[in-house]
């Protein structure tokens, strides 16, 4: 995981639940660099290469995208079908959605448009703790390993 593409790209307009990721995270023994975002809208940028994020040495590709749904400018769902459209990321960036919406159509809808998780916010620090176990699991198997 020393890799320049080795950076875990956080999307999420909650500075708490940023915050609380990043921790999570790194308690669960996640090293990598995490990058947090703050909405669709600059999600969309960073992988587009488009201003601040066009120098690749220093905003590489993430090997994983942490996404919110509930975002204001643009949506998780709107990240996801911008994604979409260009096969050549959406085959290369796993997406794990990471909200708090329990509907089984957000549910449905994030896998449709690509996501290769779907996890609930929890609600304590050792539930998102054990997620990050989880998700620390997915990459060291690497994107091609990682289940719905």
């Amino acid at each position: 995981m020393g890799t320049q593409n080795s950076v875990i790209l956080l999307v999420e307009d909650d500075r708490n639940d940023a915050l609380l990721a990043e921790k999570a995270l790194r308690k669960a023994g996640i090293s990598n660099p995490i990058i947090h975002l703050n909405d669709g809208e600059e999600a969309i940028k960073y992988f587009s290469g488009e201003a601040p994020f066009e120098d690749r040495a220093r905003h590489p590709l993430p090997m994983l995208v942490l996404l919110d749904l509930k975002m204001p400018k643009l949506t998780g769902f709107d990240v996801l079908t911008w994604l979409q459209n260009r096969p050549e990321l959406a085959a290369s960036i796993p997406v794990v959605v990471l909200t708090g919406s329990i509907h089984p159509e957000d549910i449905a809808n994030a896998k449709k448009l690509g996501a290769v998780g779907y996890e609930v916010k929890p609600v304590n620090f050792a539930q998102l703790v054990s997620m990050a176990e989880t998700l620390r699991f997915r990459i060291a198997k690497g994107p091609d390993q990682m289940p719905p």
